[in-house]
C-alpha cells in the first residue's frame, strides 16, 4: 500500500458511516476515489430501491477522499456544498461511486461523482454530483 492509499485508507476505516453501510474502497489514485457500496434491504426506501441518503453518502466519501489525494500534506478535507442529481431508481446487486478531482486549489476543490448500479455484467448511472470541497489544516 503507497503513502496516498494509506492515507485514505486510514481516513476511511475510521467513519463509522461508511461502516455501516457496508461501504468498502475499490481504487484510491491521484486524483481519484471509488467506493463500492454491496445492495441491502437495510440501505432501501419504501419502493426497494438504495435510498438517496446512501448513495449521497458514498458519492460524497468518494469526492472528499478523491479531493483528500490532492490535498497539502497534514490536512483534512470537508464538504462545503454538493448537488445531486438522480437519474433512475437505485436499483441493482451493488453500486461504485466514483469520486474525481477537476481542479484542486490551495485549499479548495471541486469535484465530480457518479455512482453506477450493477445488475450482473451491465451497469447504469444512477447517480451524478459535482461537489465543493475544502481542505482543514491542522489543529
Amino acid at each position: 500500500m503507497n503513502e496516498l492509499e494509506k492515507l485514505v485508507s486510514d481516513s476511511f476505516h475510521a467513519q463509522g458511516l461508511m461502516r455501516t453501510l457496508g461501504a468498502e474502497l475499490a481504487l484510491v489514485a491521484d486524483g481519484e476515489v471509488h467506493i463500492a457500496l454491496p445492495f441491502s434491504p437495510t440501505l432501501s426506501q419504501q419502493h426497494g430501491y438504495v435510498h438517496a441518503g446512501a448513495v449521497t453518502s458514498v458519492v460524497d466519501s468518494a469526492c472528499g477522499y478523491a479531493a483528500l489525494t490532492k490535498a497539502p500534506a497534514g490536512f483534512e478535507v470537508v464538504t462545503a456544498e454538493f448537488k445531486v442529481n438522480f437519474l433512475r431508481p437505485a436499483i441493482g446487486e451493488r453500486f461504485l461511486a466514483i469520486g474525481k478531482v477537476v481542479n484542486a486549489g490551495k485549499l479548495l476543490a471541486v469535484c465530480t461523482g457518479e455512482v453506477r448500479a450493477f445488475t450482473g455484467a451491465s451497469a447504469k448511472v444512477v447517480a451524478l454530483m459535482q461537489a465543493t470541497i475544502v481542505s482543514v489544516g491542522p489543529r
